[in-house]
């Protein structure tokens, strides 16, 4: 079956390259074999549109072009489907290999590696693996869990808004979102959605780990104007709490929350069970200490203090 289905697609793809002219969907069927086979109008279409999506996954473009009769038309133009030459040096394939490398516990395994082939395959060069030999233990990997970063990655290719449930960690019951999705981040080893949300009528960050459900896409053109990348980033940076501009002062747990000791500016052992710990206090602290549950005690300050009561009040009550 994979091998009849490649044969497929293989000369769907020669046919929309060889020709001068888009050819109908009538032309392609008498045209490949497969297709001639196929049991009815409606089978032939399914199979058809199935092949044409995959074709464009693997990257070539087809163009759609309507003739003075009003039928629809396919053809793959050469200049658009040709790679330029493949420059690089070896200090850029190394960069390059160890980007894929990354990705292999995540669900853009298959696209990494795809396109690793495709620039060999364009004369890309052989780079040696920069983790092998005395630094083989480390293996750099971008944990990916949440069902939702998928189909965000693929929106905020494609620049489609989507629709999402999230709960906030003071909420009791996910809230639904329209949100424009610009860029996804890691911050501390977990994923946040940068994007306009429209319903607010500003820039949010979500965390995925929050989203419930399916993410839906909406049709229709983004509103608001995407910010370039560095600024999507600071604005994760300081959302995910890591633009700090003062301090916390919290007792924890002797043994525990070792993420926070590893952020502390100062530690103070104490003989009673607890340590006390300065910490840097941005936006989002107050999440992040939740997480720590019983184990921590926001010391100061006050405003800090309000904000972790309520936020474990209002888990208590989901």
């Amino acid at each position: 079956m994979a091998i009849a289905k490649a044969e497929r697609l293989m000369n769907l793809a020669l046919c929309l390259l060889g020709t001068r002219r888009p050819l109908s969907k009538r032309e392609l069927r008498g045209s490949i074999e497969a297709y001639l086979e196929a049991g009815n109008d409606e089978s032939f279409n399914r199979m058809f549109e199935r092949d044409k999506d995959d074709l464009r996954e693997l990257g070539l473009v087809i163009e759609t072009v309507e003739n003075l009769e009003g039928e629809i038309g396919y053809l793959a133009r050469r200049d658009s489907n040709r790679l330029p030459p493949v420059s690089l040096d070896a200090e850029e394939a190394a960069a390059l290999g160890l980007a894929a490398k990354v990705w292999q516990q995540a669900r853009l395994a298959g696209a990494a590696s795809g396109a690793l082939q495709k620039l060999r395959a364009g004369g890309m060069p052989e780079a040696g693996d920069p983790y092998e030999g005395q630094h083989s233990a480390i293996e750099p990997r971008i944990p990916v869990h949440e069902a939702a970063f998928e189909p965000l990655m693929l929106a905020c290719r494609d620049r489609r808004p989507v629709v999402f449930d999230y709960r906030k960690s003071t909420a009791a019951r996910p809230e639904t979102r329209q949100v424009e999705p610009w860029a996804l981040e890691c911050w501390r080893g977990h994923w946040y959605l940068a994007g306009y949300d429209r319903d607010r009528g500003a820039e949010r960050v979500f965390r995925l780990s929050r989203i419930t459900g399916k993410v839906r896409s909406r049709a229709g053109k983004y509103v608001a104007e995407v910010p370039d990348v560095v600024t999507v980033r600071e604005t994760v940076a300081s959302w995910a709490g890591e633009s700090a501009d003062r301090s916390a002062l919290i007792r924890l747990r002797a043994g525990a929350g070792y993420p926070l000791r590893a952020k502390a500016t100062a530690v103070r052992e104490g003989r009673d069970g607890w340590d006390e710990l300065e910490i840097p206090y941005g936006h989002g602290l107050d999440a992040w200490l939740v997480e720590f549950g019983p184990d921590v005690v926001v010391v100061g300050p006050a405003d800090l203090r309000a904000d972790v009561v309520d936020r474990l009040r209002a888990v208590a009550k989901a």
